[in-house]
């Protein structure tokens, strides 16, 4: 099989390289790494096909600037572009959070962003995809991952999937809280992406959501991920909040800790990855064991600081680098793979015949959610196997919650109309519907100052 990969200049594809190489070798007779910017070729994907050479398969890492060269005979697709890059991503985030509205990636006024600057690239290169590999499947993990996915499914050309390893982990740690094995816990799970909730936890058979709610103070000291919620308000909502709600929960907190932090989360990450690339810039010349150390250092301490700057004040930096310090990287056939692309993994794993295996993705509503449209794009487990993908019902998701997805869901309608018209006036009624943004004098203030600041990126909007 190939795999083609749209930006794989990312900062994750050396190690997801690695990681597939090691734990799933032969499965791909090549892995196209798609990437239209010349430093991130001479720098992360020359250190993925070191990797690959390394590990024993020179040939299988391939490289191109060009998209039909890379869609061309590919069976399936990995989608992880960023439009603007990092610099992007700071100005979404600023743009809110002068103001003092949650200035956050993927959700919000900065995920609207976001998304009005994918969705014409995206879908443009579904287009160029549906003629190169018509059979191709499209795995996304671009964000906004749930509105991206939704967009794709209205163009209607390639078939899609949505993946965000978010939900899976929350599960797979509150099967950790009590001891169970991950295999021997069923949970439920419902929403939208960046946006949901687990509603029953099993046990073999046994329900076991209430003892989490009552000891949600226990969970909040044993996972990070929950730490941000009030003890209180969980319990009255009755399911647990997987943890971007922490944004429409507490987005004074939010906006508070970021003012104490000096800086968004943007801001670290953008530092972070030019430091990454500078280093293996100077490190390439001795070799891919410097390369992958420099590497596995700097993307050990971005993952380490994951959403300390917005939930703590402070981005973390300085300690997780001590860290780091104290342990030499792990070796190159040492793989563990997780995360989107353990998850997308595992859905190719079930769309080509291993499965059916039950996955938690982003995917068509078919009734999975019985407030929300068929054709929506929901948040929720499905069997993924041979025959396609096949959403689960969800029940139990809190009338709180459903209220809540019903607004998001009615935001993200809109801002995929808006990107598919180029009609600027829209997408300002649809980000006003938004519950993180104060109105429509806001939304059409935050949408103008977009523009102005992303130009060419936001052109299209008339």
């Amino acid at each position: 099989m190939k795999l083609a990969i749209l930006g794989g200049g990312g900062v994750r594809m050396p190690g997801f390289v690695r990681a597939v190489l090691a734990t799933r070798p032969g499965t791909f007779g090549e892995i196209c790494l798609f990437e239209p910017d010349a430093e991130r070729r001479e720098t992360i994907c020359r250190l993925a096909a070191g990797i690959a050479a390394a590990l024993g398969h020179p040939d299988t890492v391939t490289v191109t600037a060009d998209a039909a060269e890379a869609f061309t005979g590919a069976d399936y697709v990995f989608s992880a572009v960023r439009v603007g890059g990092d610099r992007g991503r700071v100005i979404d985030e600023q743009v809110a959070l002068r103001r003092g509205i949650v200035g956050q990636e993927t959700t919000g006024p900065g995920g609207c962003a976001m998304a009005l600057r994918t969705i014409p690239v995206v879908l443009a290169y579904c287009d160029l995809l549906s003629r190169c590999s018509p059979g191709a499947v499209l795995i996304n993990f671009t964000n906004p991952a749930g509105l991206i996915t939704q967009a794709i499914s209205a163009q209607g050309k390639v078939r899609a999937i949505g993946v965000c390893d978010t939900p899976g982990g929350t599960v797979a740690r509150l099967a950790d809280f009590l001891h169970a094995g991950r295999g021997s816990v069923s949970a439920a799970y419902g929403g939208l992406n960046h946006l949901g909730w687990v509603c029953s936890v099993r046990v073999g058979g046994e329900e076991r959501i209430g003892e989490l709610l009552a000891r949600f103070g226990e969970l909040q000291r044993f996972d990070h991920r929950f730490a941000a919620f009030d003890p209180a308000m969980v319990r009255r909502v009755g399911a647990i909040p997987t943890e971007y709600v922490y944004y429409f929960y507490d987005s004074r907190r939010y906006l508070d800790e970021v003012a104490r932090a000096g800086a968004s989360r943007g801001e670290d990450v953008l530092r972070l990855n030019a430091e990454l690339l500078a280093g293996l810039a100077n490190a390439s010349a001795d070799g891919v064991d410097a390369a992958w150390s420099v590497y596995e250092m700097l993307l050990g301490v971005r993952r380490d600081t994951y959403m300390q700057t917005d939930m703590r004040g402070a981005s973390g930096q300085d300690e997780a680098r001590a860290r780091r310090s104290a342990h030499p990287a792990a070796e190159l056939a040492a793989a563990q793979v997780g995360g989107y692309e353990g998850l997308a993994l595992r859905v190719i794993d079930g769309l080509s015949g291993g499965g059916p295996l039950e996955l938690i993705v982003n995917t068509r509503n078919d009734g999975s959610l019985g407030f929300l449209d068929a054709d929506d794009i929901v948040e929720v487990p499905a069997l993924v196997g041979a025959d396609g993908v096949s959403p689960r019902g969800v029940p139990g998701l809190p009338p709180s919650a459903q209220a809540l997805v019903m607004q998001v869901k009615e935001y993200e309608r809109g801002i995929v109309a808006a990107a598919m018209s180029g009609d600027a006036e829209l997408a300002c009624v649809a980000l006003a519907q938004h519950p993180l943004v104060p109105g429509i004098t806001a939304a059409r203030e935050l949408i103008a100052e977009y523009r102005a600041e992303h130009g060419m990126h936001l052109a299209y909007l008339r």
